[in-house]
């Protein structure tokens, strides 16, 4: 990865209205709904679940959204039609990995960010 950050916390800092304590609890909610999305995705595409895969792409769309993630937020929502019709399942491996990468780096990011909070808190 190049040092292009992948979140942007504009959004999250607009809907927290800036306060600290609040986008902690935001980040400290995504932590755990990435290890949900990274596990359920890797789950239903090796067992061949597109339908379950898609529905979790759709959930997954919105938290990316949050934080700023937004080419990631359109390329779930092309992999949740994509499941729908069943279409370009040989693409489905690339955005499971591409999102696994991507939410590595995000939480990278963010626990950058949960230290830069505790530190301005104290």
């Amino acid at each position: 990865m190049d040092d292009q950050k992948v979140t942007n916390l504009d959004y999250l800092n607009e809907v927290t209205g800036g306060d600290p304590e609040i986008t902690k609890e935001f980040i400290e909610m995504f932590f755990e709904q990435i290890v949900e999305f990274k596990t359920g995705m890797r789950d239903y595409f090796a067992a061949k679940q597109y339908k379950e895969l898609g529905e979790l792409a759709h959930k997954a769309k919105s938290s990316v959204m949050t934080f700023g993630m937004n080419d990631l937020g359109v390329r779930l929502k092309q992999l949740q039609l994509k499941t729908q019709k069943l279409e370009g399942i040989e693409t489905y491996e690339s955005h499971v990995v591409e999102f696994e990468n991507l939410m590595d780096q995000a939480k990278i990011e963010l626990t950058e960010t949960l230290e830069k909070i505790e530190k301005e808190t104290r």
